[in-house]
């Protein structure tokens, strides 16, 4: 295409939004009209399922949920006055605890005032928070945040190293729907540890962000934790982000929460046209939906070209590959379906992988985000006429110029700057078009069967774990791993019953294996 069709293209196919001040670039996806005609139908009905989804069907069906985070910036859309008001209520609860943590009206027993938040969550209740933390914390906010965000014990080592002996006037929030999960329950036990180990009380520098009636509910009141903050059940992890679970450290943070809400509401009204062409969701849905033939058979690339963006990748690909890595349709047919995500940002991938983008495997689609405004003060000149940010801007597009020419496919997302509002607006956006794209590819974007299997695989291996134990336990001589495995009732998994010896031997948990570690079926295992 010459560079008059081409300019033409994207005249044609520029979406600009004046009061967010965002623009959409698809003229570098290689579809024709005629694609589009034909997913107009198809269209027509993912438009006609994100409205019921808006009005309060039932979009889980495996936990019998609807899907409302939609309601979380427009509280007048919730399908009744009970979720209206709970909305309207937590964010102003939200406000008013974070007022009284910031005016040292809430303060710790041994210290004047909060000056740290560790936030302890998991997938969902982790992702969203930090990739907000980094995008938008101011230099110097009122409270630093840290996370512990993994079961990982050198990790949860690491973070309380560095709070050190701010512990005393640290303000842990425990996020967990159903209180249950591993991983922020054993960050949760870790914690409490270490405030024990000090002598310092957890319950009065605790707060919980969980489902109402959940186990961390119940003991955060038992034990008269300083604040509770509720989890909707109709709000799914990876679109929590406007609940409580992401407004709660982010006002902790100073960073300005209405504004988010703001911009996401905003972004909500521009997503709900009902016309591809002036719907930037829509847009982006059927981008996805050529680039990779409606089966995912591409990756999606992210590249944000500002410092700030940098966890926006990581964002997305729980966001992108957990609502759509699905392997049934929604009519029972194995489809495999799912849009794989990375990324890092520009222009360090300038160095890094863009080589391979531009001459390797043609197996993804570029998404450049880019930021117009390129910092709050003067920029200098780094050469005569030229700073800094006219260089990224430069490299931007010059990268998504030579891929093109090399026939590789390219999204732009533009906003005017790294603000609340537009942060705000980005999520919003994101979120409509993985709704958008699932009821096109017919699976269902709400669920998440898979991530449940590995937690149920994870539970068995930790149960026979105890069985091993108790073995070894009753034995006074050493045994072949294979007789272990039989003993413990797992003649199957002797790998599994080898690989939890050797992990219980590396962390001196009484366990002694003898033989030669390269060759595991000669090995024998007792009690130390």
């Amino acid at each position: 295409m010459d560079s008059a069709a081409l300019w033409q293209r994207y005249q044609d196919w520029l979406y600009y939004h004046a009061g967010l001040g965002f623009y959409l670039d698809v003229s570098r996806m290689r579809f024709d009209d005629d694609f589009v005609r034909q997913l107009k139908p198809k269209f027509d009905k993912a438009f006609e399922e994100m409205a019921a989804l808006e009005s309060g069907a039932i979009a889980n069906p495996d936990e019998n949920r609807m899907v409302g985070h939609y309601w979380l910036r427009d509280p007048d859309l919730a399908p009744n006055q009970e979720f209206k008001q709970d909305i309207i209520q937590t964010i102003a609860d939200t406000e008013s605890f974070v007022q009284k943590i910031h005016a040292g009206e809430i303060r710790p027993l041994q210290a004047e005032r909060f000056t740290d938040v560790l936030s302890i969550g998991i997938g969902g209740s982790a992702l969203g928070p930090e990739f907000i933390a980094e995008a938008l914390s101011p230099d110097f906010p009122p409270m630093a945040i840290h996370f512990i965000d993994n079961t990982d014990p050198a990790g949860i080592d690491r973070v309380l190293a560095r709070i050190g002996d701010r512990l005393n006037s640290t303000l842990v929030l425990v996020i967990s729907k159903s209180g249950g999960t591993p991983e922020p329950r054993n960050g949760m036990i870790e914690v409490q540890h270490a405030y024990q180990e000090r002598n310092l009380d957890f319950s009065k520098q605790a707060v919980a962000i969980t489902g109402r009636g959940s186990n961390l509910d119940q003991i955060a009141h038992s034990q008269g934790w300083l604040a509770t903050f509720p989890m909707h059940d109709w709000v799914g992890g990876r679109t929590s982000e406007f609940s409580a679970v992401g407004l709660v450290p982010a006002a902790l943070q100073g960073i300005d929460i209405r504004a988010m809400l703001a911009g996401a509401k905003e972004m909500d009204a521009a997503t709900r046209l009902r016309e591809i062409k002036n719907n930037p969701a829509a847009m982006l849905a059927l981008a996805w939906y050529f680039s990779g033939n409606g089966k995912g058979e591409k990756d999606m690339v992210v590249l944000p070209y500002k410092d700030s963006l940098l966890l926006f990748s990581r964002y997305l690909q729980q966001l992108v590959m957990e609502s759509l890595g699905k392997e049934k349709d929604l009519d029972g047919n194995t489809v495999c379906q799912g849009v794989a995500v990375y990324g890092n940002k520009g222009s360090t991938d300038q160095h890094a992988y863009v080589q391979q983008l531009r001459e390797g495997i043609p197996n993804f689609f570029l998404t450049f985000i880019e930021v117009l405004h390129d910092r709050a003060g003067h920029s200098i000149d780094v050469e005569p006429g030229v700073t800094s940010g006219d260089y990224l801007s430069g490299l931007l597009q010059g990268t998504r110029q030579a891929l093109y020419e090399n026939h590789r496919d390219s999204i732009t997302v533009t906003i005017p700057e790294a603000n609340a509002h537009s942060i705000g607006a980005l999520i919003a956006l994101y979120e409509r078009a993985v709704g958008l794209y699932g009821f096109l590819v017919n699976v269902n974007a709400y669920n998440q069967p898979g991530v449940e299997a590995g937690k149920k695989a994870a539970a068995g291996i930790l149960d026979l774990q105890r069985n091993v134990v108790q073995v070894l336990q009753a034995e006074n001589t050493p045994l072949p791993v294979g007789t272990l495995a039989l003993k413990a009732g797992a003649p199957d998994q002797v790998e599994a019953v080898y690989k939890i010896v050797r992990h219980l031997e590396a962390n001196q948990r009484g366990v002694k294996l003898h033989g030669n570690p390269a060759k595991p079926e000669s090995l024998t295992v007792s009690k130390v």
